[in-house]
This record gives structure tokens, sequence and C-alpha cells, in this order.
């Protein structure tokens, strides 16, 4: 499926994933028939059936029975069970990460790269960390580096790279960076600061606009950049500004009711996170997230939360 012709629409690469997953997904087709949408009656994008992210944690979500080279699991806190997503082809998961970064932000070599993400380090199976430690790799840079609590080397690092002739990205996740920017406030004026959410119950959650307004001021910087991204996904999302994420030639966000998943809101309106993932071709593409988003143009979107339901899981927890 990875040579499907670049001359294909989204819609009909969707569709075409859509009838190839409900032949081989057992799990993904027994969901689908069971709402009565198959690909003999389904012929809009919209009307393809969005799979419970829930189920990541209690079924085999993947197509046969090949052997994976890693199975990436979500965050979480304390006794939650972690979702898995099992990945037959790591280089392509590489390869789609950073050609989804690179649309955005340019070549990764034009990079240095500071990771605090302490969480994430200590839970292991991260597809964050897998994709981070590939973007220090294409940037091969001898002073990319993670961290976990050590603030004060962090500190250190970026009052030498300050001179460095490379940008500086600092990625980190929320509670870190907060923790980090009430110790060591500084000026950080032309480094890319971004957060990729999740408070994973260190602290009360914080709003998305308080968040960034707390790291601007702290670090004297005019803009907060985010990534939205999750181990179910193969595909991230960034927001160079303001919490406003750009859609990709890779997955596409649309808001559907919360209390009728099978209905499609308004641009504008807010709605359940759906997300078509193109790259998730050996799981499945189609996947109804416990997100609330806000569709704001036809290739942005805001994420304003969690659904009440949900578990509190690590990832993407800020409300607006």
């Amino acid at each position: 499926m990875k040579e499907i012709k670049s001359n294909l629409s989204f819609t009909e690469i969707s569709l075409l994933l859509f009838e190839y997953q409900y032949k081989y997904n057992s799990f993904y087709q027994e969901f689908c028939n069971h709402l009565n949408r198959t690909p003999g009656n389904t012929t809009r994008l919209l009307e393809i059936p969005f799979l419970p992210i829930q189920f990541f944690k209690s079924e085999r979500i993947y197509i046969g029975d090949f052997e994976p080279e890693l199975a990436f699991l979500s965050s979480g806190t304390g006794s939650q069970k972690r979702s898995s997503h099992q990945v037959r082809d790591t280089e392509w998961y590489r390869e789609n990460s950073v050609h989804l970064f690179e649309a955005i932000y340019g070549p990764l070599n034009q990079y240095i790269i500071l990771a605090l993400l302490p969480s994430y380090l200590e839970q292991g199976n991260s597809s964050l960390i897998f994709m981070v430690k590939e973007f220090m790799k294409r940037s091969d840079h001898p002073d990319n580096q993670f961290y976990r609590y050590e603030f004060e080397n962090l500190k250190t690092d970026l009052e030498k790279l300050r001179s460095s002739s490379r940008k500086i990205l600092l990625l980190g996740v929320s509670f870190a960076l907060i923790d980090f920017a009430e110790k060591y406030p500084m000026d950080l004026e032309g480094c890319i600061i971004m957060e990729t959410g999740g408070m994973k119950g260190r602290r009360r959650e914080w709003i998305r606009s308080e968040l960034h307004d707390f790291l601007k001021d702290r670090f004297r910087v005019s803009d907060i950049h985010s990534e939205y991204g999750m181990a179910e996904l193969l595909s991230q999302f960034y927001a160079p500004s303001e919490g406003t994420f750009i859609m990709n030639d890779r997955a596409r966000v649309f808001s559907f009711d919360i209390s009728d998943p099978l209905s499609p809101v308004s641009r504008g309106q807010n709605g359940r996170c759906h997300i078509i993932d193109l790259a998730n071709i050996d799981s499945c593409s189609f996947i109804a997230t416990d997100d609330i988003c806000r569709i704001k143009t036809s290739d942005t979107f805001e994420i304003l939360g969690r659904l009440d339901h949900s578990e509190l899981r690590g990832c993407n927890l800020m409300y607006q």
C-alpha cells in the first residue's frame, strides 16, 4: 500500500485503505459490520467508520500475522492499561515523521535538539522518544541531548549553544517545561520551544493559553510551538503558533458530534477528534480519539481537551 500513486487524492487513497483494512484487519471488519458500513456501501470519506482508540488497549489492531519490529505503548499514569500499536516497519515511521517535521520546519540538519522528556524516557516504548532519536540522528550534532531532571545542565547547555549557527529546538513535556522555567527563567529568543502536552498527574491541568503565556514570559519568546501525536498514530501534527495545528498530506483531522460518533459537525464547532492517518497502513487508519477539537480552516485545527469519560493518559490533556 505504500506504493499508492501520489496523483490520487487524499479521499481516493483513504477509500482504498478502507477497503484494504476492512478486508485484512479482522477486528476492524467486525466493527464495521456492526455499523453496517462496508466498502460495498461506503463511497464518501466521512462515511468510513472511525475505530474508537480504546480498542488499542484490548484488541489486536493490525493486518495479518506479521512479526512487528516494535510495539509503541501509550503513556499512562498509575495502573492504567497502556495502548499498544504494533509497528511492522520502523523505517516507514522514521521517514514519515521526518517528512512531516521538515515540511514545516525545514531540514533537521539545521537544528540542535534538546529534549526534556523525563516521563517518556522512564516509561519506555514511546513513539515520541523513538521519533526524537531519529531527529537527533538526522541532525547529527554532538550537542543533541535528552534530559530527565538535569535542569542545571540544560540551562548551561542552552547558554552555551545560543551562539551556535544552528537553530535550537527545545522540545519538552509540559510539566517539565514548567518546572524548568520556574527554576531557570532565561532569554531564549530565537529558540524554538515546543511543548508536547502532558501534565501526567504532576500538576493541575493548565489551559493551553495559560501554559503558553507562562512559557513565553519566562523564556522571553514570542511563540510557543506544539506537537500533537500519540502511540496509536504514525503521523504527527505541529502548531507553530497559538496552538493552531496544521494538517498535512499524510493525516487529516475531522470533528464529530460527541454524542453521535457517526455525525460530523460543522467547521468551528467543538466535537470529538477523528483522525485519518494514511501512515497507519498496517493497523487502522481511521481513529476516533478521546480528544475534543475544533476545525478552524480547511487545513488547521485546535485541540481543546479530553472527553469527560476518558482516562487521563498523559498526552495532550490541556484544556482551553
